[in-house]
């Protein structure tokens, strides 16, 4: 059997239920490489009747948890729901805990969940690098809400808004969230904003400090969508129902047209951009380490010959030649 004919058929498996063919598939998918680009193009088209909803947020604000109460929400309202979990990994390993399954365990059982754990494996923007082609699978095999959660936002982590139709940005009380939200970037790429831990001291102070940078903030959302803030404790399940009424209201704006053009072409050239980016740094480096020169570099940077950035212009020049 071709590699062309198991693809389509693990295709046509996964989207008629079967799980292990959906995971063989997604397995496929995280390796990346021309197979994986022709199977996510393959879903690509049923993948826009989902709801994809990307979910970021500084570390230690509840986001797992967060998650795992939307989800469980969200199949009381008797939607199918899968959950693209991204892990941090060791920068030495290169191995993640993958603990969001173990978060999201009181899940386990239910036919209308599923939860796939990536390790981020240094990726920017926060997402693995296949997460977005992850959710796409999701989405083609019937999932309806795809929930892709993040390793946690910074000002330069910001491309889960390239992945999602809705961004949810949730913060904390504490820690100074008060400051990390009004940074440029978090309120530009939120569609809704989440305090989660309502409940500690703080959470009023914070809902006022959004509200502020709300209203200061340059966001490329049109004038008729202000992004709702919504006060939870996703421990406790408080707040989950009025969240999922949010992103509810936030799809119904979109698909009314309300998304902005601008917007949307903003995104996708920026989602464009990164993955063009990242997939020719992986070819340079290739071809460095086929010809040799990787090793050379490396030890060069070490010894003090060479800076770090002139040997990241002799890496992609290599790549150059080698196209030539």
């Amino acid at each position: 059997m071709s590699a062309t004919t198991r693809d389509a058929a693990l295709i046509e498996a996964a989207r008629a239920g079967d799980r292990r063919a959906l995971s063989r598939l997604l397995t496929l998918v995280e390796a990346g490489g021309a197979d994986a680009d022709a199977a996510v193009q393959r879903l690509y088209h049923y993948s826009q009747r989902a709801h994809v909803v990307g979910i970021t947020g500084s570390p230690g604000a509840g986001k797992s948890t967060l998650v795992a109460a939307l989800a469980g929400a969200l199949r009381l309202a008797k939607r199918t729901v899968a959950v693209v979990a991204v892990d941090p990994s060791s920068p030495f390993t290169g191995g993640a805990l993958l603990g969001d399954r173990i978060r999201m365990a009181a899940l386990a059982g239910d036919d209308g969940v599923f939860v796939r754990s990536m390790a981020s494996r240094g990726a920017g923007g926060a997402l693995a690098a296949q997460a977005g082609a992850a959710a796409t699978v999701l989405a083609g095999a019937g999932f309806e809400v795809v929930l892709v959660e993040t390793v946690g936002a910074g000002q330069d982590e910001l491309a889960v808004a390239g992945e999602a139709q809705t961004t949810v940005v949730v913060t904390a009380p504490g820690g100074g969230d008060e400051i990390q939200a009004l940074k440029a970037g978090l309120l530009e790429i939120a569609d809704v904003l989440v305090v989660n831990k309502a409940d500690l001291p703080g959470a009023d102070r914070l809902v006022a400090a959004l509200r502020f940078g709300r209203g200061v903030e340059a966001r490329p959302h049109p004038a008729d969508w202000t992004p709702p803030i919504v006060k939870t404790v996703a421990t406790a399940g408080d707040g989950v129902s009025e969240l999922v009424a949010a992103l509810e209201r936030h799809r119904a704006w979109r698909e009314s047209g309300g998304s902005g053009a601008g917007r949307a072409r903003t995104l996708a050239e920026r989602r464009i951009l990164r993955l063009a980016a990242a997939r020719a740094l992986a070819r340079a480096t290739d071809r460095a380490r086929q010809s040799g020169v990787w090793p050379e570099l490396v030890e060069a940077v070490i010894s003090g010959r060479l800076s770090a950035p002139a040997a990241a212009t002799a890496l992609l020049d290599e790549g150059g030649e080698a196209e030539r």
